[in-house]
């Protein structure tokens, strides 16, 4: 009796650890940070590879295809996605993501034929369409609401890493050579996600339920994990007895709403500029003149992105999800605007001297990552992992990742044509417009996850007090 007594006291005073959720959280991630690379490998990359007549031969118009081309396939292969996570699991889905983009450095070490490149470029499309698809449900599962309001940006954070990375490597590196450094990524991730354990969620919507709470154990540092367990299963439960199908989807209620909420941060996110920038930001730097030649520049603006947005999830957590992207989205379009206002004068008003001001364009650049790294930059991906129920979560993510992929490609070729026709200047207008107008629209279509369990923002999605 007194022993019995014993154990539940401790079941009582035991208290979750956070490091196991955070360790797991930054080795999944290390997958992100493979995606920031390559995504980012078109701006140190291009310009070299346009120039480079000898290896390459590759015409602009070509070479524009780079930064199209692996959304293309997020397009065309997030659809194939939909089930991966369910069936074999999150952990596994997000350890396959290693291999197409493996295989995208090593073609890109060994290859200097257009469409061999083409292909490595749509190989990393399919890699990130797994990775969006199956690594925010994963982070957001395995996570507390304290450790997932902090770390759950985590994803984010690792891609501007990547791309800070590999515009540091790229200054430095012949194309070959950076392939193979940054080949090491993919093998690291695997060697140490392979430890980490699948989400609880998926072995008990799979009925493996001591296997759940044997991951529970590990992720919270407990013994005794019950009161969790239940919790989560009758969570699960109710959510899995909706049928889960594409009209539930969009016909109930709840499910509804996350989806609008899901595709509206994506697509404003794709429209303040952020992924146009990260792939153009030489060719900007390039154009603006300035005394800081284009690849520091380019260095300097994603080792800030880096900093900031990592920096930022504290601020974020604590604030508010809707207030920090209100607060970053009406901040990010005064940048915005500046910097058009800039590029405006310098292509139609000759009479004004702005020689003095040549730094103006890359300090601007700067205001705008430190404005985007509360709101805009980082919480599209965090409430991803939050928003859908579980009987349609693969489903709505799959969708919304489908939509980012197709509208990326539609942004980059329109902010490509449009500097090519009519100038920077109108890029940056018609981004601190739409940035403006998510400041106004996120207050009726996101709803406010700050502090809540999973199951408790499904609760506000149906309107439930």
């Amino acid at each position: 009796m007194m022993m019995r007594k014993k154990v539940e006291d401790e079941a009582i005073t035991e208290e979750a650890k956070d490091w196991p959720q955070i360790l797991a959280v930054i080795l999944g991630c290390l997958s992100a940070l493979t995606s920031g690379l390559l995504i980012s490998w078109t701006s140190p990359f291009m310009p070299k590879i346009t120039q480079d007549k000898v290896n390459y031969d590759i015409t602009e118009d070509q070479a524009s295809y780079f930064t199209a081309l692996n959304m293309a396939a997020i397009c065309i292969v997030s659809p194939m996605t939909i089930s991966i996570s369910d069936s074999i699991g999150r952990k596994k889905a997000i350890l396959l993501t290693a291999i197409p983009h493996s295989l995208s450095w090593i073609i890109k070490a060994t290859s200097t034929n257009l469409y061999a490149l083409y292909a490595a470029r749509f190989l990393v499309g399919c890699g990130d369409a797994l990775q969006f698809s199956s690594l925010p449900i994963y982070l957001g599962e395995i996570t507390t609401p304290k450790v997932r309001g902090i770390w759950g940006c985590n994803m984010t954070c690792s891609m501007f890493l990547g791309q800070f990375l590999i515009n540091v490597i790229g200054a430095y590196f012949s194309i070959k050579e950076t392939a193979y450094i940054c080949l090491i990524v993919p093998v690291i991730f695997v060697l140490t996600f392979s430890f980490m354990p699948e989400s609880p969620y998926f072995y008990i919507i799979k009925g493996r339920d001591e296997e759940a709470k044997e991951s529970l154990r590990w992720l919270r540092r407990m013994k005794n994990v019950d009161k969790e367990f239940n919790e989560l299963q009758v969570a699960i439960k109710r959510q899995m007895s909706e049928s889960g199908t594409w009209r539930d989807l969009v016909m109930i209620k709840s499910n509804r709403s996350a989806l609008i909420a899901g595709i509206f941060l994506r697509v404003a996110q794709l429209y303040s500029g952020m992924f146009a920038f990260a792939a153009y930001n030489q060719d900007i730097f390039a154009k603006s003149g300035g005394s800081v030649g284009p690849a520091v520049s380019s260095m300097i603006y994603m080792g800030v992105s880096f900093v900031l947005n990592t920096l930022s999830s504290v601020f974020s957590s604590k604030l508010g999800r809707r207030k920090s992207y209100v607060t970053s989205s009406v901040l990010a379009s005064i940048a915005l605007l500046a910097e058009a206002v800039y590029f405006y004068l310098e292509a139609y008003q000759p009479d004004v001297d702005l020689s003095g001001v040549k730094w103006f364009p890359l300090a601007d650049m700067m205001a705008f990552v430190l404005f985007c790294s509360f709101g805009i930059g980082l919480l599209p991906t965090l409430m991803l992992s939050e928003l859908f129920s579980v009987s349609v979560k693969a489903k709505g993510v799959c969708v919304v990742t489908t939509i980012f992929g197709l509208m990326t490609v539609i942004t980059n070729i329109l902010f490509y044509n449009i500097n090519l026709y009519v100038g920077l200047w109108a890029s940056f207008f018609l981004f601190c417009g739409c940035t403006m107008l998510a400041a106004v629209l996120v207050n009726f279509l996101v709803p406010e996850t700050k502090g809540k369990t999973l199951e408790e923002i499904q609760d506000i999605l149906r309107g439930v007090k």
